[in-house]
This record gives C-alpha cells, sequence and structure tokens, in this order.
C-alpha cells in the first residue's frame, strides 16, 4: 500500500510542476511595450508553405522587445513568418496582400522594424527596414 501512495504522490507532484511550468512561462503580456496587432494575413495553404505577415502598431522602439515579439509568433515548418512594426500614432496599413509588397509603398517610411523567420527556422531582425 506504501509504494502505491509513494507512486501516486510522485506521478501527483510531477503533474502539478508540469502544469505550473505551463502556465507561468513568459509570452507577449510580459514583455514591457504595448503591442496592437492592426492587420494579419495567413494563405490557406496547408499542405505547402504557410505564410504568415502581420502588422503591428508599437509605443516603443524597445528593439530586444520587437524581436521577442516576432519570436512569439506561430511559425510552421516551411512556413514564413513576417512581421512589420509601426509607431502607434503613425500612418499604418489596416490591409495586406498575399504576396510581396504586402502593402502600398507608401507606407515602407514609417516602418521601424521587420522581423522574418524563414522556413529553415532562422530569424531576420532589420531595424527601418526600407530607409
Amino acid at each position: 500500500m506504501k509504494a502505491k501512495r509513494l507512486i501516486g504522490l510522485t506521478v501527483g507532484t510531477i503533474l502539478i510542476l508540469m502544469m505550473w511550468k505551463t502556465f507561468s512561462q513568459k509570452g507577449v503580456s510580459h514583455l514591457d511595450t504595448s503591442f496592437r496587432e492592426v492587420a494579419r494575413y495567413r494563405n490557406e495553404n496547408n499542405t505547402g508553405p504557410v505564410r504568415r505577415v502581420y502588422v503591428v502598431a508599437v509605443n516603443d522602439t524597445n528593439w530586444t522587445d520587437l524581436e521577442a515579439y516576432g519570436n512569439f509568433q506561430p511559425h510552421s515548418k516551411l512556413g514564413t513568418t513576417e512581421v512589420f512594426f509601426f509607431l502607434e500614432g503613425e500612418d499604418v496599413p489596416t490591409t495586406l496582400s498575399g504576396s510581396a509588397p504586402y502593402f502600398s509603398s507608401s507606407y515602407n517610411q514609417q516602418a521601424i522594424a521587420h522581423y522574418e523567420k524563414n522556413p529553415s527556422g532562422l530569424v531576420s531582425f532589420k531595424m527601418f527596414p526600407f530607409r
């Protein structure tokens, strides 16, 4: 009986620790910068490369937070994830097309950063990408 109780206590402790670690992980809400997703695009191809493009308005140019936000975005194998960052209050594109350029070039000067994760999982982060 003691062995069953010990095994049950051990399994219960492990489950509690796993749940605690799962729900206490940091996310976008833990970053100092405030983010507001303005537009997004995802192609409907589920069997091939998935393309995700986001336009996000931010209140600060904390480059570390901007790159961390990009890392938190979903990414799938053989797909690309791109995030364009704009300052809050500036002119920001609200619609995206399915191929590059994703928005009108009139917004290029307002873009403060561009994050891209390619199909291999390599990350590229550029400050002021169109200047």
